[in-house]
């Protein structure tokens, strides 16, 4: 199959969706990592509808990109206007993109009540608007705005303006679900009967919004009809439900459909490009994601894992590497013999499916995990709780007891004090610190009792600190689950702790954080 272009969206339509605003540096960021990943169009924004937008197209004349066209995006001009006095084309020009894409009304129901025109004023507008941009030397893409719900309610018009935006000069046509509600079989049938009506060589595609929860589908279809453009955003941002996400379209595509439109060695930055737009955007991580999520290729049941250690394709349908995500097997409450086995392993265990610590260290965390103990983001206290039944101990230091005392005083803020009594080294070390409340004044106390001995723990710092209420019906008795996240700069690792207290459960977690680390920078010394 011929080669099929990308057309992301994620700087314009991305940015509508709510709790994304990018920067000016954002935007250029993540245009320069769409680039290097092979993306063959890169839609900056708006220039007619915010100076921000303008301020990317001045900043993006001066870069050049070694794989992407920069597109501009815009309307067809307004009603009753010249082409050349209208203000949006004209910004259009000014932004300097070498394509520019218009959306014009294909639906009579907006042509009436959004624009408030006539059926022949709309067509008018499309091509006049057209001829203008291409006038100018550009490169034109014309967006069939609301294409499918026009279709079906005036076939003959919705397909008059893929006439009138063809004989203009138009250099490509996108059909727009806008609305985001045809199905699949819709767009086959409606997608087919417009391939049926342009050359075999013109550029036709496809923009999907996903409010029917089939804007990736709806996309797979129109590539099986002919379209050779699908655009789409990362991650699937976008206004109200989102938009086609490339980030399941592409690799559906390489991989299954075997259209070439990035190189498997590119696809192999999937994963990096989607957690970097997500970062750049402030926006946690969808890890329930089809192909780059955390969980993506992810296996929890016993028997799954014990499938997966035989053959991967028992339970996968591609190899992670493919898109650069990884393989992951969780201990839990549902985990068998395979999920211990393949995690000792992954910790570099030598641990046999014969050796009966398999069988104890499964009733151990079943038990636990009965309790309110989670090891699915604990990998460092299962690491240890696997450790130890194997006889291996990580004793840097034993807790003799802490006290915290939280002083709140008129209108004065909160002062948070921590003391600790450890036993270190067969030494009593007994400290004091303060913090921003009980947590971090225990992580202050416990550090200014071990850096002294232990130097390496000053690359160590908490990234990441859950509460979860475990049985609300409790209320304030109720059980709490403490996760902490630590880092060292290099790695990352989780630890777990519950009580009915939450310093008691947080203390736990920290405690099991701070030998782990201290753990693995032994090791490393070694």
């Amino acid at each position: 199959m011929a080669e099929i272009k990308i057309y992301d969206t994620t700087l314009r339509d991305g940015s509508q969706m709510e709790g994304i605003n990018f920067s000016v540096q954002d935007k250029i960021q993540i245009a320069l990592k769409l680039d290097e990943l092979g993306i063959h169009y890169i839609e900056g924004g708006w220039p007619g509808s915010n100076p921000k937008d303008i301020a990317f197209f001045e900043k993006a004349q001066k870069i050049s990109f070694r794989n992407a066209k920069i597109c501009s995006f815009g309307s067809t001009r307004k009603a009753e206007t010249k082409p050349d006095q209208d203000k949006n084309l004209r910004l259009l020009l000014e932004a300097g993109s070498p394509v520019i894409t218009i959306f014009g009304k294909s639906w009579t129901l907006h042509v009436k009540r959004a624009l408030r025109t006539t059926l022949d004023e709309n067509l008018k507008m499309i091509d006049d608007s057209i001829n203008f941009l291409k006038s100018a030397g550009k490169t034109v893409f014309f967006d069939a705005e609301h294409f499918f719900d026009g279709y079906k309610q005036d076939r003959d018009y919705a397909l008059k303006t893929i006439e009138v935006a063809y004989n203009a000069g138009a250099d490509a046509i996108i059909l727009c679900d806008t609305n985001g509600g045809a199905l699949p079989y819709e767009i086959e049938t409606i997608f087919s009967q417009v391939m049926s009506q342009l050359p075999k060589s013109f550029e036709i595609g496809m923009h999907a919004h996903n409010d029917g929860g089939v804007a990736v589908a709806n996309s797979l279809v129109a590539i099986s009809c002919g379209a050779n453009q699908i655009q789409g955003t990362f991650n699937g941002y976008g206004e109200r439900c989102g938009n086609a996400n490339l980030c399941s379209i592409i690799p559906n595509m390489v991989l299954k459909m075997g259209i070439s439109c990035l190189s498997e060695e590119k696809l192999k930055n999937l994963v990096d490009v989607s957690r970097f737009i997500d970062e750049t955007a402030n926006m946690r991580p969808n890890r329930y994601q089809p192909f780059v999520g955390k969980s993506a290729f992810t296996h929890k049941g016993g028997i799954h894992a014990s499938a997966i250690m035989r053959d991967p394709l028992t339970y996968e349908h591609i190899i992670p590497d493919l898109v650069g995500n990884q393989r992951r097997i969780l201990v839990s409450e549902q985990a068998g013999k395979s999920n211990i086995l393949y995690r000792a392993h992954q910790a570099g265990v030598d641990l046999q499916p014969d050796d009966s610590r398999v069988t104890s260290l499964i009733e151990k965390i079943k038990e636990s995990e009965s309790y309110g103990y989670q090891y699915e983001g604990a990998d460092a206290s299962f690491e240890m709780m696997l450790r130890e039944a194997l006889g291996e101990t990580m004793n840097f230091f034993t807790l003799q007891g802490f006290r915290v005392i939280v002083e709140k005083r008129g209108d004065e803020g909160v002062i948070t004090e921590a003391t600790i009594k450890l036993n270190v080294e067969n030494q009593m070390v007994h400290t004091a610190a303060e913090g921003d409340g009980p947590v971090h004044a225990l992580d202050n106390a416990l550090r200014k009792a071990l850096e002294n001995l232990y130097p390496q723990l000053k690359r160590i710092r908490l990234s990441d600190y859950k509460v979860r209420v475990l049985n609300e019906k409790d209320g304030t008795a109720a059980k709490i689950r403490v996760l902490i996240q630590t880092t060292d700069g290099s790695h990352t690792w989780g630890t777990v702790g519950v009580s009915t207290d939450i310093i008691e459960a947080s203390w736990e977690a920290l405690e099991d954080s701070v030998k782990y680390g201290l753990w693995q920078k032994t090791r490393e010394e070694k």
